[in-house]
């Protein structure tokens, strides 16, 4: 019989010896070992984003009952990586009462209907998530002071079409200039228009699109957009502020995005205030989107050929063709030169980036 027979009696004298477990790891807070099972957090409450500051969200939960409240909240840890956003329609846990010092913990996010983004410039293709389920978007410009720049308006209107969110627009300081030479910059484009003086704003009007809506409102600095959150909304207090006399250029005044529910005698809606912005990056875009947003020209461009631009030097497109042929009406050309602009706008972008 050899000692090294495993079923030599010896072997039990050198188990004592054993060393095959001697690289396992210690677990010197005798806790148990991670998992990567997560909860299901099946009594988690669904509730609104209203804003968030330094890392802490407000969230208002049963919109509309009578039991609606605001709380705050902080986002888990296996969310670190996701964006949450102001109109982020999020599952929340923990201490929802709302009472003063309480803390909830944002677990999920329920699927988007829109995303409207931006990038830092036309070259970045990293996107910044500006608001979420937005149906609708409501450009604020200045007829002058400072002077309106349709360039500008043409991103806002692409990333809008990009999100499938509808655009509105609004004039403001028409007491200052005429804004029809403006205006005919969007000729034929189906953008519904307001126009106001300095110190008269059509909130009727306005007020009533926003109705039944969620309207993230934009535009460029100094052009009244906080001083029209203000009107439509008494209890919003965004500051205001006032245009450089040397520059021309507007003072940001809102610093975060905020949702902020409107109410008139016929429904309500959210309003949702950005920071003025002088730039608007398209790195994101797809211009596809562009295209389908102009419903009835989208149905005669499905006969040109692949990798149309439908520019206005595009060989063998058929929009180009039916408006020589004179099968478009006034409205569709008018609508042709808009999407012109606008995918022109797209391909200026493309190609700074190639230079």
């Amino acid at each position: 019989m050899s000692w090294l027979d495993p079923d030599d009696d010896l072997d039990d004298e050198f188990e004592e010896f054993d060393e095959s477990s001697i690289r396992a790891r210690p677990n010197p807070k005798a806790n148990r070992p991670r998992t990567k099972r997560r909860p299901a957090h099946e009594d988690a409450e669904v509730g609104r984003v209203l804003g968030v500051d330094r890392g802490r969200y407000s969230v208002m939960l049963d919109e509309g009952a009578d039991d609606e409240r605001i709380i705050t909240t902080t986002r888990a840890r296996e969310l670190r990586r996701t964006p949450i956003v102001t109109g982020d329609q999020v599952r929340v846990v923990g201490d929802t009462s709302g009472a003063e010092g309480t803390l909830a913990r944002i677990v999920g996010i329920t699927p988007r209907t829109s995303l409207l983004r931006r990038s830092a410039d036309d070259t970045d293709q990293v996107e910044r998530v500006i608001v979420a389920n937005a149906d609708q978007m409501l450009v604020v410009v200045a007829a002058a002071d400072p002077e309106p720049r349709p360039r500008l308006v043409d991103r806002y209107l692409v990333a809008a079409l990009d999100a499938g969110i509808r655009p509105l627009l609004v004039v403001t300081k028409t007491d200052l200039a005429d804004p029809a030479p403006f205006l005919a910059h969007f000729d034929g484009l189906d953008l519904q228009v307001f126009t106001s003086a300095q110190d008269e704003m059509p909130t009727d009007e306005i007020g009533d699109a926003l109705v039944g809506h969620s309207t993230v409102f934009v535009g460029h600095s100094g052009v009244g957009k906080s001083t029209l959150v203000n009107e439509l909304v008494p209890s919003a207090g965004r500051a205001t502020g006032h245009v450089n006399q040397v520059t021309g250029r507007g003072r940001h005044t809102s610093s975060s995005t905020v949702s902020l529910r409107y109410e008139n005698a016929h429904g309500t809606g959210w309003v949702i205030d950005t920071p003025g912005v002088r730039s608007f990056g398209l790195g994101h875009v797809d211009p596809a989107n562009i295209l389908a947003a102009f419903t009835e020209l989208a149905e005669i461009a499905e006969s040109c050929p692949r990798g149309c631009t439908h520019l206005a030097d595009a060989p063998d497109c058929a929009l180009i063709e039916a408006a020589q042929a004179g099968d478009l009406n006034a409205a569709e050309l008018a609508r042709l030169d808009s999407l012109q602009r606008l995918l022109q706008t797209f391909a200026d972008k493309q190609n700074s980036a190639d230079r």
